[in-house]
Parts: structure tokens; sequence; C-alpha cells
């Protein structure tokens, strides 16, 4: 599915999104990744949205986000419940969706100038 042709503001976009990758900008990802509009961070490791653990709810605070959309690939998977206390004692909200989706909520509040985290969990 394609988002953007064209760069649409000062920050980095996911311009498609499809079964096994995201891409940013003009670079293609096939592993998870974490998307902020100033930084993608490749090291994230996570498969599979239901494993997540609160390592992950730390990494993922570390990038001081107002609220993350946990794309979950091409079904949405709601994470364990503590991984979604974990962001909420923080005082960050969590929204788990599709990757697509993800993407598209991304772009809006990254384009508002949201202090925003899409985590996209590919296979």
């Amino acid at each position: 599915m394609d988002l953007s042709f064209e760069h649409p503001g000062d920050y980095l976009f996911v311009r498609r999104v499809g079964a096994g990758t995201v891409t940013v900008v003009d670079r293609d990802f096939h592993k998870s990744i974490l998307l902020t509009p100033q930084q993608v961070v490749e090291d994230w490791e996570a498969t599979d949205a239901a494993r997540l653990t609160l390592a992950d709810v730390e990494k993922i605070a570390g990038l001081q986000p107002e609220v993350v959309l946990l794309g979950t690939g091409e079904r949405q998977v709601f994470p364990p419940a503590e991984v979604m206390a974990g962001f909420l004692r923080r005082g960050i909200g969590i929204e788990a969706m599709t990757n697509g989706s993800a993407a598209r909520t991304y772009s809006l509040l990254a384009g508002e100038g949201r202090k925003v985290v899409a985590a996209f969990i590919l296979p």
C-alpha cells in the first residue's frame, strides 16, 4: 500500500507498507523498527506483539513519546496487559493496530508535530 509519493513535511515519513516491509522515505526495512519523526531505530528485535515484554516498554519509552502506535503486522494483535500497563504508568498512550493503520496515523501525528513513535513489527 503506497502512502505518499512526495515528502509531506520536515520529518521521517512512511512511503509504503507491505506484508513484510515498511519503507521510510526511500529505504525499505524488513525487520521490526521503531520510527520517530527524527530517527529510525533498527535494533528492535520484536517479532510478535503477543510476546512483547517490559524490556520493550523501556526501549520505546526511552524515545520519550507521548503516544506509541504499535503496528502488529497485517492483523491487529494486542500485547500482554503488563506491556499496556507499563506504557500507561509512564503517561504514554498506546494503540495497537495493523501496520497500515499505524503508518497512516503516524503520518497524521508527525505532521502535527506530536511526539509519536510508530513501532512496526515485521515477520
